[in-house]
């Protein structure tokens, strides 16, 4: 049996059969928590020396203040970035997949030894997110960013959204120890999704569950999501489904946040049974990067409180940068014990015709192509497009109401132009 103390607010509260986090015995969110000290370092912030950081460095900063990158205590050094990038460790051993860093394009006279305020880039007039002690100021060379590309996001491709997205952050990398003073926009524009990880163990506490099955998307969901969550409850004889859906930038012709939020909460509402779902949400920059971001979403999923993560199909991947099983087949590489974590792997879930429900494909080896409903994406966003819902074996007519809204507003403010 486990037991943790986690810090929620000023106070711990106990939680006895919980996984315990990654790489500490408790939660550390860098989240200033004491209203007091939280004013005193914003009273401070303004007579520091500041910098308007990257999207990506506060997505990050916010994931540590949430305790979500436990036990990480602020930014990678050169170091750091490249032994995790290249070995997916720390240079002290600790099991790390993805860089953390804090990149910017040109750091002016700050040098390492000062305190700087970070402000944040995503809300308007630039409130300080968070204050950072400066340790070392690093420029990294083009084989250095060229290393770290290759290894997190296995292409070079200046296409691949996630790579386009860091050759835009500068070479210059800034890392030390951050205190987070607020959540960006998260909190205020998803209040009754956005979660701590700290948060999401004490509910899970409070719900009394024990083995808890977490759900990462980017997407509404359909049918096939729906069911596949709850295959992967039914086979575990999990207590419960955390369904974690990411709040943060996604790439051009993504649906936001919260059309999927409104989306997903209906179809829980009506679909599932009470006490067996959470959902909620997480503020992070999506990356692209398929198998290193899978195994950095079980890291984050173990600090949360979840014993299981579902994997499907080409997870967190993009296009055709990565095999279809790739972010699967990763966790068979890491160290034993590198993660307290499990998963669940899953096939391609569609509807089949010949057994009146949703089905992985590969435990239906007597179907054709022709027993599963399915639909290419394109077809979908043309039918929901012209307020045509979607058979109801691929999307309940509620969620697909939902969808038909955002899509028809969307149509109209583009032929309005």
């Amino acid at each position: 049996m486990i037991q943790n103390l986690v810090v929620t607010g000023r106070k711990q509260s106990t939680m006895t059969n919980l996984i315990a986090p990654h790489g500490s015995d408790l939660l550390n969110p860098l989240f200033v928590y004491d209203a007091t000290e939280n004013q005193r370092l914003q009273h401070e912030a303004r007579s520091l020396p500041s910098l308007i950081v990257s999207s990506a460095a506060a997505a990050n900063a916010v994931m540590m203040g949430a305790g979500y990158f436990n036990p990480l205590t602020g930014y990678m050094n050169k170091a750091n970035v490249l032994s995790t990038a290249t070995d997916l460790k720390t240079t002290d051993g600790l099991f790390w997949p993805v860089p953390i860093m804090n990149l910017v394009r040109d750091a002016g006279s700050i040098t390492a030894g000062q305190r700087i305020a970070r402000k944040d880039p995503n809300v308007e007039g630039n409130p300080v997110l968070a204050i950072m002690d400066v340790e070392a100021v690093e420029t990294l060379s083009d084989h250095e960013l060229a290393v770290i590309i290759d290894k997190v996001y296995g292409t070079s491709d200046p296409k691949h959204p996630g790579v386009a997205a860091l050759l835009g952050q500068g070479r210059t990398l800034l890392s030390g120890p951050i205190k987070v003073l607020n959540f960006s926009y998260f909190q205020t524009e998803f209040p009754d999704t956005f979660r701590t990880a700290v948060e999401i163990r004490n509910e899970i506490a409070a719900r009394g569950w024990s083995k808890v099955v977490a759900f990462q998307t980017r997407n509404p969901m359909h049918r096939a999501h729906e069911e596949l969550c709850r295959m992967a409850m039914e086979r575990l004889q999990a207590d419960g489904l955390v369904i974690h859906m990411l709040l943060g930038k996604l790439k051009s012709g993504d649906i936001p946040a919260p059309v999927r939020d409104a989306a997903i909460r209906k179809m829980v509402e009506i679909y599932f049974p009470p006490n067996s779902a959470m959902v909620t949400g997480y503020g992070f920059d999506m990356l692209y990067a398929g198998p290193r971001e899978a195994l950095l979403h079980a890291v984050f999923r173990q600090n949360m409180g979840a014993t299981h993560l579902i994997l499907g199909r080409d997870h967190a991947g993009v296009g055709d940068y990565y095999g279809p099983f790739d972010a699967q087949t990763i966790f068979d590489t890491i160290p034993e014990g590198a993660l307290k974590i499990d998963t669940f792997r899953a096939d391609n879930t569609a509807y089949s015709k010949k057994l009146n429900k949703v089905v992985m494909m590969r435990e239906a080896p007597d179907h054709t192509k022709e027993d599963f409903v399915a639909l290419s994406g394109t077809a979908v966003r043309e039918m929901l497009g012209k307020g045509i819902p979607p058979p109801a074996e691929f999307s309940r007519p509620e969620v697909a109401q939902i969808l038909i809204e955002y899509y028809q507003a969307l149509d109209n403010a583009s032929a309005a132009q």
